[in-house]
């Protein structure tokens, strides 16, 4: 089977324990779509090496990036770039230039063992120069290890989205004052006949809301996506429709 698009693992006990809201994962969320790249999961994991060569083993099976948030660090619980050498049957190799770097940061001040950790990548790392920060962007093959925290995250990944493409897609929303079982029929014969059109439908239960519905539609051609939504307004009554965006 061939590997398409994109995979997340959020990495942290944090996370998992309410201890620190995710902003990494709805962030690349975001910007993949933006840029065209399809994500096919985000997984959030323990802090742990077993847990983290299992997800990455996954995510690498189905996606051809897989993009890693948080682990990356000197302390006890930055187990991602071991768990990471492990999941490509890689050893730990440390990296001349981040020692030169770690050095350098640190001026007269002492080197300690632990800050030289920073310094360590699986073997056939690639670092990328971050404009701005000292530290750069790790990659290993098409997997980027970035860190967890939020702003150092979206810095890092900017550099990262910089260097792939996409197909962006295009997308309309249509809002209909009918409930999804009025609608149902109509978007399972568009659906069966255009499967090349993603579409979706997303009922609220808000009374407060001027419509009952959200439908999307969209797809990579613009084309596509207009024929499929002529075919849904077509189908149903024309003062269903509130709006369409």
């Amino acid at each position: 089977m061939e590997r398409t698009g994109a995979a997340a693992i959020i990495i942290g006990n944090e996370v998992l324990t309410a201890k620190v809201k995710d902003e990494n994962g709805p962030h690349l969320i975001q910007r993949l779509r933006e840029l065209g790249i399809p994500l096919v999961s985000v997984e959030t994991i323990l802090d742990d090496v077993d847990a983290i060569v299992d997800a990455v083993s996954r995510a690498r099976r189905k996606a051809r990036y897989v993009f890693t948030s948080g682990g990356i660090g000197p302390t006890h619980d930055d187990v991602t770039v071991r768990a990471v050498a492990l999941a490509l049957g890689r050893p730990v190799v440390r990296l001349p230039e981040m020692v030169s770097a770690i050095q350098a940061r640190a001026g007269t001040s002492p080197v300690t063992p632990e800050s030289l950790r920073l310094a360590d990548a699986p073997e056939g790392a690639v670092l990328l120069a971050q404009p701005g920060m000292w530290f750069p962007v790790l990659t290993v093959g098409d997997m980027f290890l970035l860190p967890g925290v939020p702003q150092l995250f979206r810095m890092q990944l900017e550099t990262v989205l910089s260097r792939l493409s996409g197909t962006p897609v295009h997308l309309v929303n249509l809002y209909f004052n009918l409930g999804e079982s009025a609608l149902a029929a109509v978007l399972d014969r568009v659906a069966l006949d255009m499967p090349h059109v993603a579409i979706g439908s997303y009922p609220v239960f808000d009374a407060a809301m001027d419509y009952r519905v959200k439908v999307t539609v969209e797809a990579p051609e613009r084309a596509h996506v207009d024929d499929a939504v002529g075919r849904l307004l077509a189908g149903f009554p024309a003062d269903s429709l509130v709006r369409r965006e």
